[in-house]
């Protein structure tokens, strides 16, 4: 009899470990530039090791918005980041082919890093540089939150228990933060909110200060304005959030 607990004790050890089989990341760096006059690619982000379900679904997440933010040209679809790569120095040269005169080197410059893990949420941010002609070139943030208990990409509608009420909240805090009136139109000092109504930007991530709204340039004001943030301390968010932070 006790053979017998003793092996099942062991199993379930066994089984525990290998289900709670610890993240870990190591760097993916990759550089491509073909001549001095060339366009080029930096690519500086953490990939997840292993095949665990988890790892797959941040390493695909991080994929795809590398890929997305390389695909200039939207008729055809990289299926990894190498093909993102070869399809962002191709489009470049054919334009180059067109107007040799007039095409400067493009340029994608993108990295990412771990800004918040606390056993259950993770948040990556990654942070591109495009060039690709025009007065100058974009800078970009993304998001990507993860829940690592169910090992899922967690998207926006999904952090909260209800939209409405945290974008009620949040334009509050908007609002204070801003000089911008209760009762006065939430554009009446400049921003650029389409119909005139206040809402959430597609960038929000978890931090170690609080939860982070990121409005990127042209989202809710102009490029010269820059990004514009929003951080909203737990303690005060955790009742509009699925998964609460202990502050």
């Amino acid at each position: 009899m006790n053979n017998r607990f003793f092996c099942l004790l062991t199993l379930f050890f066994i089984f525990s470990c290998e289900t709670k089989e610890e993240l870990t990341f190591e760097p993916l760096s990759i550089s491509r530039k073909e001549c001095q006059d060339c366009s080029f690619v930096t690519i500086n982000v953490p990939k997840a090791i292993g095949n665990s379900k988890l790892a797959n679904a941040i390493n695909i997440a991080i994929s795809e918005e590398i890929i997305s933010w390389l695909s200039f040209n939207e008729t055809g679809k990289a299926n990894n980041i190498k093909e993102g790569i070869d399809a962002f120095i191709t489009d470049y040269n054919e334009l180059k082919n067109k107007y040799p005169e007039e095409s400067m080197p493009w340029e994608a410059t993108i990295n990412g890093d771990i800004v918040f893990d606390n056993g259950q949420i993770l948040t990556i941010q990654l942070e591109s540089y495009l060039f690709t002609g025009g007065a100058h070139g974009i800078n970009s943030v993304r998001f990507l939150n993860f829940d690592k208990l169910n090992a899922t990409e967690l998207y926006r509608e999904e952090l909260f228990t209800s939209i409405e009420t945290i974008t009620s909240h949040a334009e509050e805090v908007f609002r204070t933060q801003e000089h911008i009136p209760a009762e006065a139109n939430i554009n009446s000092t400049g921003f650029m909110f389409e119909t005139e109504t206040f809402y959430l930007p597609e960038n929000i991530g978890y931090t170690d200060d609080g939860l982070l709204l990121y409005y990127e340039p042209y989202e809710i004001a102009s490029y010269a304005d820059g990004p514009i943030t929003l951080l909203l301390p737990y303690k005060e968010v955790n009742s509009y959030l699925k998964l609460a932070v202990t502050p």
